[in-house]
């Protein structure tokens, strides 16, 4: 019977999951239910924050919480201001039971008060028992005490955990006071960039948030009176919910229990499955061999019908089979990411961890203790390591790519993708939204009959090969998978081939559809998403298309004039945006030199301009410049009848055909889109309209309060933007008048 009876207190491990399983997901119990399930186990420490008003006259209420209320005693940290302790009562005399005490009693001589102040932090050694005094502060405009704790239990995402006790007084300067402040959180956080900063105290009336934005604040509810005083601050987002309690004692401010209610990142995301091709030793080899031994002119013969040849045919079945080659030398892994995964996690030091989770198993000491110092040591090693390699990427100032590697892994930014929704919806609004000025063009795209003389712009081999050398092989293959490795290892193997299919492509000025397919991933603007148009379009095209559109626009350029449209900065050989600024200020400040003279300076910013070029009138504009009409149909014939998709993630949208607009992920479109505003040029000596791409300046330099002709500049503008099918940002669009007249 007395075992019955002891099975029906102490429920089996399977009967508490059942009842686990029956609470509802969702409800605010659900945080304290986890605190209570593993109460010296929690993701955050749990928090009583109190201004007691004399520490000594409420330990004994204290100890009787401790020993009455299990919230109490399993709280993870206690954080007291205003203990009004002094030298003449001992550390002895305030222990309590279990936990270990940091107290700062407040400095005459620093703060020029000889009574209240103190403070006084308290850590249960069930949570932490490695916790440490980092640095105490007293001044006449801001106490506090800062604790650094390690505990066993913490989320990988961060290093330590820095608790922050902090006491503002009423009568301080809240500026100074947050100075102080803010300087000495500052160099914490400088110390330890991955570290968990907790700010408690009583701050009156200083905001913490206004020295420190990016700290979040939890406290909602009065604490002493109608007023809230008392506050607590952390660096990451969701990570308490706090809720009132009594008064300790007489205190007049009631305590404040801080619940975590944060949840890590290794149980709020899911692991990522990626897929990656490796290279073995031979793998580069063997391709070219492979390439080296196949006789490409079958595929075109294949592909031929009488004196016609099939383009679309002849370049898929090329592609597949690079493809095809591409797979079988290499070798597919699955990669999985955690969110929490640290950067200078390598695979020794996974296989050192299996070494010791398998002695832990066997029970093993000997080999355990070898394990765990082998372990050690590898990640000393690879963390010293680690931080060698982002410091050597500020040594060569040539080398941007590899600097913003290293500003990017020092501030750990991360560019996240949207995630996909359950019925996989946003993919295909996407897209649709991205298409939408394909169903605002009414102009049909018709080809012109080039005449008897027409020459055919042809590639030669060595060009082609010249190209693929170039092609940078860390960037991301396109909708047909041909890594830009494969072009570049094996472009003495494919020039001949490729240039074939450019021949061709010039000489029918057609291009093929798997040339011109297009693949959005779309990335959020800012970091908190409102709409579709937060999403920025980032197109992935074809590598062998880049190569392309690289000896088309080439050969484009020789056919320019020198001197066309010479206020545009963009996409030109040593022009910058440093040059379009030094101009705009150069003839502002010449001309506000002279007498009764004002600038008006009119910023105007296109909205989605690459997406809303018509074609035909881009081809209109481009034979007026002198380019033949096989090159146009071929240009004409490139921008229109593009395949598109949106992927997410794991998720893809339904094709959509476009013939509006030209995708940023093209060589040639930053070229087109200058060609199509070159004719957007000031009519008026006065005025001078600067251009970096799509970022337009109108710069009117107005004598004697005369700004007729600006006026009539910026109606002129609006109407061209009308004719061009081009939309103002109107969020963007700003003026700015600079006048040093005294009236």
């Amino acid at each position: 019977m007395h075992f019955l009876k002891n099975k029906n207190v102490f429920p089996c491990r399977g009967h508490r999951k059942r009842c686990a399983r029956k609470r509802k997901r969702g409800k605010r119990a659900g945080v304290c239910a986890r605190l209570k399930t593993n109460p010296s186990r929690p993701a955050l420490p749990s928090i009583i924050l109190s201004n007691v008003c004399s520490l000594d006259n409420k330990l004994d209420y204290i100890r009787l919480q401790q020993a009455t209320q299990r919230e109490v005693r399993d709280c993870c940290v206690f954080v007291f201001t205003e203990t009004w302790l002094s030298d003449r009562v001992p550390d002895a005399t305030i222990q309590l039971n279990g936990l270990a005490s940091f107290r700062a009693d407040r400095n005459a001589a620093l703060c020029g008060k000889t009574r209240g102040g103190g403070l006084c932090i308290y850590i249960n050694a069930k949570w932490c028992k490695n916790s440490v005094l980092v640095s105490t502060y007293c001044s006449s405009l801001v106490e506090f005490v800062t604790v650094r704790c390690r505990p066993f239990y913490l989320p990988r995402e961060f290093t330590t955990v820095l608790i922050i006790r902090v006491y503002i007084p009423p009568s301080a300067n809240a500026k100074e006071a947050l100075g102080e402040l803010y300087t000495n959180i500052s160099e914490l956080q400088n110390t330890h960039p991955d570290g968990l900063f907790i700010v408690a105290g009583n701050f009156n009336h200083a905001n913490l948030k206004s020295v420190l934005p990016r700290f979040h604040q939890y406290v909602d509810f009065a604490t002493r009176g109608e007023n809230t005083l008392d506050l607590v601050y952390t660096n990451i987002p969701s990570a308490y919910r706090a809720e009132p309690r009594p008064h300790l004692g007489y205190s007049d401010h009631i305590s404040v229990m801080l619940i975590p209610a944060y949840r890590p990142l290794v149980r709020r995301s899911k692991p990522v499955l990626k897929q990656v091709k490796t290279w073995p030793a031979g793998a580069t080899s063997a391709l070219q061999d492979c390439f080296e031994s196949t006789d490409w002119n079958m595929f075109r013969e294949a592909a031929t019908y009488g004196d016609f040849t099939d383009l679309e045919e002849y370049t898929s079945s090329v592609s597949s089979y690079i493809n095809k080659c591409t797979d079988d030398v290499t070798v597919s892994k699955t990669i999985i990411s955690r969110p929490n995964q640290k950067p200078w996690i390598t695979a020794e030091v996974r296989a050192l961890l299996r070494t010791r989770d398998s002695a832990f198993k066997a029970g093993d000491k000997v080999a355990l203790s070898r394990a765990r110092a082998e372990l050690s040591r590898a990640i000393r090693e690879v963390k010293r390591a680690h931080a060698q390699r982002i410091h050597n990427h500020f040594k060569d100032s040539g080398d941007t790519r590899r600097m913003w590697q290293g500003l990017q892994a020092i501030t750990n930014y991360r560019t996240t993708s949207p995630a996909c929704d359950g019925d996989g919806s946003l993919p295909d609004a996407l897209n649709n939204f991205y298409a939408r000025f394909d169903r605002q063009n009414d102009v049909a795209a018709r080809k012109s009959t080039p005449p008897p003389n027409d020459q055919v712009l042809c590639l030669t081999t060595a060009e082609v090969r010249k190209t693929l050398r170039r092609v940078n092989p860390r960037k991301a293959a396109g909708p047909d998978n041909i890594p830009g490795r494969v072009l570049r290892e094996c472009a003495e193997q494919l020039a001949d081939v490729l240039t074939d299919i450019f021949n061709i492509s010039l000489s029918s000025a057609v291009v093929p559809t798997c040339f011109k397919a297009t693949t959005i991933v779309p990335m959020p603007k800012k970091s908190s998403v409102s709409c579709l148009n937060d999403y920025r379009p980032v197109a992935l095209t074809p590598t062998i298309m880049k190569c392309f559109e690289r000896l088309v626009m080439r050969h484009i350029k020789t056919l320019l004039p020198p001197s066309l449209d010479p206020l545009q900065f963009a996409y030109r050989h040593n022009r910058s945006t440093d040059d379009a600024i030094s101009t705009a200020l150069h003839l502002a400040l010449k001309h506000l030199d002279k007498k009764d003279t004002h600038v008006r300076m009119l910023y105007i910013d296109f909205s989605s301009a690459f997406n809303t070029i018509i074609p035909q009138q881009l081809i209109r504009k481009l034979s007026l410049l002198g380019l033949n009409t096989s090159l146009c149909n071929w240009i004409l014939d490139f921008l229109t009848g593009r395949p598109q998709t949106v992927q997410i993630g794991n998720c893809t949208s339904s094709t959509t055909t476009l013939s509006t607009g030209a995708p940023q992920g093209c060589v040639l479109s930053p070229l087109l889109f200058t060609l199509l505003t070159h004719d957007c040029v000031a009519t008026h000596s006065s005025n001078h309209i600067i251009k970096f791409a799509d970022d337009t300046t109108v710069v009117g330099l107005i004598s004697k309060n005369d700004e007729s002709a600006y006026r009539e500049e910026v109606q002129r503008l609006t109407d061209w933007c009308k004719d061009n099918n081009l939309s103002l940002n109107v969020d963007k669009t700003k003026e700015m008048v600079v006048d040093f007249r005294r009236t």
